[in-house]
């Protein structure tokens, strides 16, 4: 009777052990009760599954403690991610000793300290000898185990983002601690010093260049070059230009923000003017304000309000979703330019990433962008049986879902025998998010046409293409309405930041004036938006959509006052 009722609480354990699985995901609704049920930990049968590669439980507000058998238990374990639950104050027992350890992701949970015994694992010999990547950001830490170096001697990548500490230990810093580590993050902690013994971290690369360097009024000569930077053009910079171009092009904001030709004199002045226009223009708003912006040279982003709307799209939300994929967001977008060089690749690009960082592999939420030509409203947001849900996949003949995935499943076993591996490709890599569900999650338009379905992949209808300039954005999540709407913040900002590139670069003439023309002809109507016009700033416009339930009943819009609080310098969002 026991046994019956583990199997049944934990059905995911079942068919990993019955499959010989390599791979476990542990997360989504349900979750929190079931670990609060196992008195806050992991259920010991997650311990007697000894050929797990990569185990990820995320999302849970009731695990405080991974549980005694884990060390012993999983000696392949080659990722472990424990990230967004309540682990701390400590971790007792202890994580290691995991040999075969490589990343280890405890990110966004309650830790405080990582003493001895409550910590990764012992020093001597090494608790985490294969250990790459660490990420502890998002904890309350106030400081690091004086330990690590020697825990993790192979440390390569390490997080500590968001913390309390106000310093490192001196061991970190020893000569031959940390050969091998070269990314260390710390921003936003309470650090007052950095000790000058961080130079014996010999394979350290700086990988982003803070703008506040540009504010160092007696700074004549900076030297960055043979770092792997996030910022491309800033990238080749270094490399050629000299310090006053580099030091404006921080000043601006970076990509997209100049170009470092002659802007340096009376950069400063115009700095200032332009934030006293912003103050002005939020104090007042009114029609001048896209003007004044415009003048400066940036990006507007303005938010067209259901009440300004004629036809504003609607998603209305069936009851269902609710024990599959409860949440989603929707917005419209009108201005893109896709069409000069590789920009479709960069916005497709973006997606990626986005989708592998914030979107956590798409566990904690997934983004479909569609051609809004080819999308019929109103939509519905619903579950289906995977008999009952039929879609034309990009890139791929019409199949119901359940053939796809069965497809998708064979097509995942095949890469592992060639490869040779567990790990696959593509989007056989999110077939496990749908294990356990009956009804599978899909929007819908008014031609009854599934355009989506979470997490794996949209229809070819609405397949976003070089001439698409209006898109229709959607981010769905099983775990909350906010990183729903955090996934579009970026995305929204991305846009923008990709439509000042565009813009930049056709002044330098990447575009033909026939090309710009058919461009411009598909920018949304002036009159609808009157500074888009020739002569005004360029201008993307959002467009709020409402999602409601079957009754009518508004759920969430989107975006909100509080939405699109965070553009860059370069970006004015009208409201």
């Amino acid at each position: 009777m026991a046994a019956a009722a583990v199997s049944e609480s934990w059905p995911e354990l079942e068919l990993a052990e019955r499959e010989r699985r390599r791979e476990l995901l542990l997360t989504g609704p349900g979750l929190e009760e079931r670990v609060r049920a196992a008195g806050g930990q992991l259920p010991p049968r997650l311990f007697t599954l000894p050929l797990l590669h990569y185990l990820e439980v995320s999302g849970c507000g009731s695990l405080r403690a991974p549980g005694p058998g884990l060390a012993q238990g999983l000696p392949q374990l080659h990722s472990l991610v424990l990230r967004r639950n309540a682990l701390g104050p400590g971790l007792s027992p202890e994580l290691g000793p995991l040999p075969a350890l490589r990343v280890l992701d405890l990110s966004g949970n309650a830790l405080e300290a990582l003493p001895p015994g409550q910590g990764l694992g012992p020093a001597e010999p090494p608790g985490l000898p294969q250990l790459q990547s660490l990420n502890l950001s998002g904890n309350r830490l106030r400081e690091l185990p004086a330990d690590l170096a020697r825990c993790a001697p192979r440390l390569q990548s390490l997080n500590l983002t968001g913390n309390c500490l106000d310093s490192f230990p001196a061991e970190l810093f020893r000569p031959g601690a940390l050969p091998l580590l070269s990314e260390l993050a710390a921003a936003d902690n309470c650090l007052r010093e950095l000790s000058p013994d961080i130079a014996h971290l010999a394979s350290l690369k700086l990988s982003e260049i803070p703008a506040e360097l540009a504010d160092c009024p007696k700074l004549k000569e900076i030297n960055f070059r043979g770092n792997k930077l996030r910022d491309k053009r800033l990238e080749k910079m270094v490399s050629g230009c000299q310090t006053r171009s580099i030091l404006e092009y921080l000043r601006v904001g970076g990509r997209g923000g100049g170009k470092g030709k002659g802007r340096a004199e009376g950069s400063e002045k115009e700095e200032s003017r332009r934030k006293r226009r912003e103050r002005k223009q939020r104090r007042e708003g009114g029609d001048g304000e896209e003007q004044d912006v415009g003048d400066a040279g940036r990006l507007l982003l303005r938010v067209l309000h259901v009440s300004e709307n004629p036809v504003p799209l609607t998603v209305r939300v069936s009851p269902e979703v609710r024990d599959v994929r409860p949440y989603i967001v929707g917005a419209v977008v009108r201005g893109m330019d896709l069409q000069p060089g590789n920009a479709l690749k960069r916005f497709l690009t973006s997606q990626t990433k986005l989708h592998e960082d914030l979107c956590e592999k798409r566990t904690a939420a997934t983004l479909a962008t569609h051609e809004l030509r080819a999308v019929k409203g109103p939509l519905l947001y619903c579950a289906r049986p995977p008999q009952d849900l039929k879609i034309v996949p990009l890139g791929r003949k019409e199949a119901k879902a359940k053939e796809l995935v069965r497809q998708l499943q064979l097509e995942a076993e095949e890469q592992r025998k060639q490869k040779k591996r567990q790990s696959v490709s593509g989007l056989h890599r999110y077939l496990h998010l749908l294990d356990g569900n009956e009804n599978y999650p899909c929007l819908v338009d008014a031609d009854g046409d599934v355009i989506s379905f979470p997490p794996i992949t949209n229809s070819e209808k609405t397949k976003v293409k070089k001439t698409t300039s209006d898109l229709f954005l959607e981010v769905t999540s099983a775990t909350s309405l906010q990183i729903c709407k955090d996934v579009m913040d970026a995305l929204i900002l991305k846009m923008a930041e990709m439509k000042k590139y565009t813009l930049e670069n056709k002044e330098e003439g990447s575009l033909s004036d026939t090309e710009a023309d058919a461009v411009s002809g598909q920018l949304p109507d002036p009159t609808t938006n009157p500074s888009a016009g020739k002569d005004g700033p360029s201008l993307l416009v959002v467009e709020q959509v409402r999602v409601v339930d079957l009754e009518g009943s508004l759920k969430v819009v989107y975006p909100s006052k509080a939405d699109l609080a965070t553009a860059p310098p370069h970006v004015t969002v009208v409201r």
